[in-house]
């Protein structure tokens, strides 16, 4: 996105903005990191479990931030 905007290629970089919104969006959805490690988890980029104090993100949200990810087109499933 960053360099289509560079390029000037407007139409590419809010393309690809657009996709991502609904990421944007719901890693919002708890307090930050908590939905972050949450998703790097589910991409295979971080073990389970976090430190106290945080928490893992509430189960009521995995669904919701799968399918942002999903949208995204950073996980197949």
């Amino acid at each position: 996105m960053c360099v289509a905007a560079v390029a000037g290629d407007t139409e590419t970089a809010h393309s690809i903005n657009t996709r991502l919104m609904p990421l944007h969006t719901n890693l919002g959805i708890e307090s930050n990191p908590i939905p972050v490690k949450w998703a790097l988890n589910r991409m295979g980029y971080a073990e389970a479990g976090i430190r106290l104090p945080m928490t893992w993100l509430s189960e009521k949200y995995h669904s919701t931030v799968s399918e942002a990810l999903q949208l995204a087109g950073v996980i197949d499933d």
